[in-house]
């Protein structure tokens, strides 16, 4: 049982939360700003504009406790920013990651000043592709498929957050099975990590298993996703994959027997991140 720390003033209690978290966690000092800005009630900026206005509450030694005992910092906060919207998020629902914004970064570029009409997200999760390109192409309108109900709730509680309920729809599915075409835009971030592979405490404790595992080889799910996007695609239409660092070559091999035209865009990291389908038969 991790034991519960002791803090003073906020900006030394700052640097002991982020000594506690080094280890722990690849952003020691962003974690421990957060979570007092969530202890406080305020936003993180404004506890980093003028720190010294704020006391430290009683709550932010159990929150730094729960964040040594590997709990995610979204699992804590109830939420995760993605691109330029908040997403909702709890235990049993995926956590929205940076690197994901790549497929956003790409729909943007290819489509320019124009926008696609309707936008489908295969794996939704609790929405964080769909709304997060709904944000982005405001004319559009979107469908959101998931395997878990459980997922679809935070993505429809997202979307009315985010003001995008009459824009959006969401159902129970397994993939594409049972949709309807065509769409302008295919996203999806499937499970794409091999059933052997070694994840971090935080992922591998907390978050759920069957949206990051798929099969030996992490490529279960594209070999049945990917065949069924030329059903789903609107012609002049774009698919974006979201994949593992060491996965262009593999996922790119069943996206051109399916019949796709495949480029593949970088995350920040410089990882191959987004794999970009267009249909040339």
């Amino acid at each position: 049982m991790t034991e519960t720390p002791t803090f003073a003033g906020v900006a030394e209690s700052l640097r002991t939360a982020t000594n506690l978290l080094t280890g722990i966690s690849d952003t020691p000092r962003l974690d421990a700003e957060l979570l007092m800005a969530h202890a406080l009630g305020v936003e993180r900026s404004a506890l980093l504009l003028d720190p010294a206005r704020y006391e430290v509450p009683e709550l932010y030694a159990h929150l730094i406790a729960r964040r040594m005992a590997h709990e995610p910092i979204a699992y804590i906060l109830g939420y995760r920013d993605f691109w330029t919207i908040r997403i909702e998020v709890g235990p049993g629902v995926l956590i929205p990651r940076p690197d994901s914004e790549t497929l956003i970064e790409a729909a943007v570029a290819h489509f320019g000043a124009s926008a696609p009409a309707r936008i489908l997200d295969l794996g939704t999760g609790p929405g964080t592709l769909l709304l997060a390109a709904l944000s982005e192409f405001p004319d559009a309108t979107g469908l959101g498929v998931d395997a878990s109900e459980f997922a679809l709730a935070f993505a429809r509680d997202n979307a009315g957050e985010l003001g995008m309920a009459d824009r959006t729809a969401f159902q129970s599915g397994d993939w594409g099975a049972g949709v309807d075409g065509p769409f302008d835009l295919i996203l999806c971030n499937p499970p794409y990590i091999a059933d052997g592979e070694k994840l971090m405490p935080d992922v591998a404790e907390h978050e759920p298993a069957e949206a990051l595992f798929a099969g030996a080889d992490g490529l279960g799910d594209y070999r049945r996703i990917i065949p069924d996007l030329p059903r789903l695609l609107a012609p002049g239409g774009l698919a974006v994959l979201e994949i593992g660092a060491t996965q262009h070559i593999s996922v790119g091999k069943l996206a051109e027997a399916a019949g796709f035209a495949v480029a593949c865009r970088q995350d920040l990291g410089g990882r191959d991140r987004a794999l970009i389908l267009t249909l040339v038969r």
